[in-house]
Order: C-alpha cells, then sequence, then structure tokens
C-alpha cells in the first residue's frame, strides 16, 4: 500500500516560536487538527496528497545544506503517524545530517510509535483552558511527555545501543486570564519530565495581545514553581516572514 499524507504547504523561512528562534527551516505543514483553539491562526483545512518519495523529492528542491532542520508542522502532524513512520526513516537514511523537528500540540501520545526515534527534537504545546481549549488537555499531555522521556530507557532496551534523550521543550500560550493552577500543573510536568518552558503571550496581529504587566507577573509566578522557563514571543510576525 503507498501512504499518502494531505499537505497543506511546504516552504523554507526562519523559525519564530521556541528555542530554535531564528534558525533556518523547511517547513512542512500538514493538514487537520484534532483541536479547535480560537487562538489559531493557521488554515490546514487544504491541501495536497503526497507520498513519501514525492515529499522527499520536494524537499531535494531546497538547499539541505543551509537549513538547520526540516519542521513536520501543521495542524498537527501526528495524525499523519502511519505516513511518518515511513517517511521519517528514509529521509533520515538519505540525509542523516538533516535534523528532523517534530511540532506538535502533544495529545496524540499513541502515535508516536515508530516515529519518535527519528525526531531529534520534539516541540510540543501545553493547551490551557483559560486561553482557549475547548477541553482539559492535560492528562493527554502527561502522557506524551512520559513517552517522549521513557523512550531513552526504551530504545537502550530493545535495540541494544545507547539512545539519547529527546530534545523537549514546551511552549505555552497564554493571556490574562491564565489561572494560578494551570501555572502549578504546567511547572509540574516540566520539572517531572525535565524540559524547558516557552511562555508565548497571544499575539494581536503583530503585537502582544497581552499587557507587559500580566505578562512580567504571568512570568514571576512560573519562576517561583521552576526555573527552567523563558517569555519568547513570535518572532516571524515582527520580521513578516511566513
Amino acid at each position: 500500500m503507498i501512504r499518502t499524507a494531505k499537505i497543506t504547504e511546504i516552504f523554507n523561512s526562519i523559525q519564530g516560536e521556541g528555542l530554535y528562534i531564528g534558525e533556518k527551516q523547511i517547513f512542512v505543514r500538514f493538514s487537520g487538527c484534532n483541536l479547535n483553539c480560537n487562538y489559531c491562526d493557521t488554515d490546514t483545512s487544504m491541501g495536497k496528497d503526497y507520498t513519501v518519495e514525492e515529499l522527499i523529492t520536494e524537499l531535494e528542491h531546497f538547499n539541505l545544506k543551509t537549513v538547520h532542520s526540516v519542521s513536520l508542522t501543521g495542524g498537527e502532524p501526528l495524525l499523519h503517524h502511519d505516513f511518518l513512520s515511513e517517511f521519517m526513516p528514509k529521509f533520515k537514511q538519505k540525509y542523516p545530517e538533516v535534523k528532523l523537528y517534530l511540532e506538535t500540540n502533544a495529545t496524540l501520545p499513541e502515535n508516536l510509535e515508530n516515529i519518535l526515534e527519528y525526531a531529534d527534537i520534539v516541540s510540543a504545546d501545553i493547551k490551557l483552558k483559560s486561553s482557549g481549549e475547548n477541553f482539559d488537555t492535560m492528562d493527554l499531555h502527561e502522557k506524551f511527555f512520559k513517552k517522549v522521556r521513557e523512550y531513552r530507557v526504551h530504545c537502550a532496551m530493545t535495540k541494544q545501543y545507547e539512545c539519547a534523550d529527546k530534545n523537549l521543550f514546551a511552549k505555552i500560550v497564554f493571556d490574562e486570564n491564565i489561572t494560578d493552577d494551570e501555572i502549578k500543573k504546567c511547572c509540574d510536568l516540566a520539572e517531572k519530565y525535565n524540559f524547558y518552558l516557552i511562555l508565548q503571550p497571544k499575539m494581536n496581529k503583530l503585537t502582544p495581545a497581552v499587557s507587559p504587566e500580566v505578562i512580567q507577573k504571568t512570568f514571576d509566578k512560573f519562576l517561583t514553581h521552576y526555573k527552567n522557563v523563558r517569555v519568547i514571543p513570535q518572532s516571524h510576525k515582527l520580521i513578516n516572514v511566513e
């Protein structure tokens, strides 16, 4: 069976969010999402079907020597886990020097099987009810982060060689409605599974939709529970790139 995935767009640009802000990436934006966040600024309802070989060929049109990584984003790329389980090892076999950067809403932990091994970086979102998520996702996030952090042990036991921890961090889109309980739960998850938290204020086009006072106050609240926290807005919008 030839696997295909619907992809909205493929383009190269500058990463504008998270720990790898400023890095040049090729973005592969997959169609569809299992969530419906009211602050989402991405339309992934349309797209073109690609086979694995067609996607690799499309990526080869770019100068892969100049990019930091290929970002598998969306939408939600883990909805296409069967496709990714074929694409990722084939791409890594052909281009082992190019990192694969998985950008996910971290609510589909069961779809990581046969994918996680080939993801060099996992950029996860923690979705908050206070900022517009339709339901409480914390239990799903817990399962997701647990699976990512258990990879090293599972890999070493099954592959019989030393396996490195995955480079994991999480972004949190927030506004003035964020609660103390949400802050504590996010910090508990980050401390338990040892990853950086990136606070990302909601944006109103090119400017934050959150006041400087709220940003600072929220930042300070996080820091009382956990030290590995940074505030990083969506910088690509400030320099007007996609």
